[in-house]
């Protein structure tokens, strides 16, 4: 089943939405200092590309690591997370539409969320 719902993820905008991420961490790649951010990105645009099956959860932290993810998460969302988001709301919208791309428009927003605090979270595969 999950196998289905990623395909059919794939048409209604995943593989659009995956491909901005990853052009996010191209972007983010081409200086020295955003490579950690590249990273991040390229993780959580694999994850887009294929959502289902895999969960989001934050990564166990310090405190030193905690505020360093805030600031992180800060900078991302000015140059990146927000033009992210928007692009997964509006692909909602258009899921939304029909009942069939109701569960896909649910996706887009968890995604919207994640794009402006990528910082300190992993992907995890669901265990059934």
């Amino acid at each position: 089943m999950r196998l289905i719902g990623n395909i059919i993820w794939l048409v209604l905008g995943g593989f659009f939405m995956g491909l901005a991420w990853w052009l996010a961490a191209l972007l983010c790649a081409i200086t020295i200092v955003g490579i950690p951010w590249a990273v991040a990105a390229f993780r959580i645009g694999t994850f887009s590309f294929w959502p289902f099956g895999q969960r989001v959860v934050d990564k166990p932290e310090g405190a030193v690591a905690a505020g360093l993810s805030t600031i992180g998460n800060l900078i991302w969302a000015v140059f990146f997370g927000w033009w992210l988001a928007l692009g997964h709301l509006i692909s909602a919208v258009l899921c939304a539409i029909t009942i069939i791309g109701i569960p896909f428009a649910l996706q887009h927003i968890k995604l919207a969320a994640l794009s402006f605090f990528p910082y300190g979270k992993q992907i995890v595969p669901i265990v059934d």
